[in-house]
């Protein structure tokens, strides 16, 4: 499922919309990558699915406190 593990971020609804103003569905995905990390409290690499913007929030946070607060992980921090 295409939803950002930090932030919960997931697919939007939405429509294509043509010239003649007819409009269809499209979803709009979120910009997921899958990268790892490591965390130094328990010495070993985690990889996650996050978005750009999650990589943004742990690059100011640091890990283990966006871990903490992460809205779609399973708790087990």
């Amino acid at each position: 499922m295409k939803v950002c593990q930090i932030t919960g971020k997931g697919a939007q609804g939405g429509h294509n919309v043509s010239h003649s103003n007819k409009k269809t569905k499209r979803t709009f995905s979120p910009n997921l990558k899958s990268k790892r990390f490591f965390l130094e409290e328990e010495n070993r690499w985690v990889t996650l699915k996050i978005s750009a913007a999650a990589m943004r929030t742990i690059n100011k946070n640091g890990l283990s406190k966006a871990l903490k607060n992460a809205a779609a992980l399973p708790k087990i921090y």
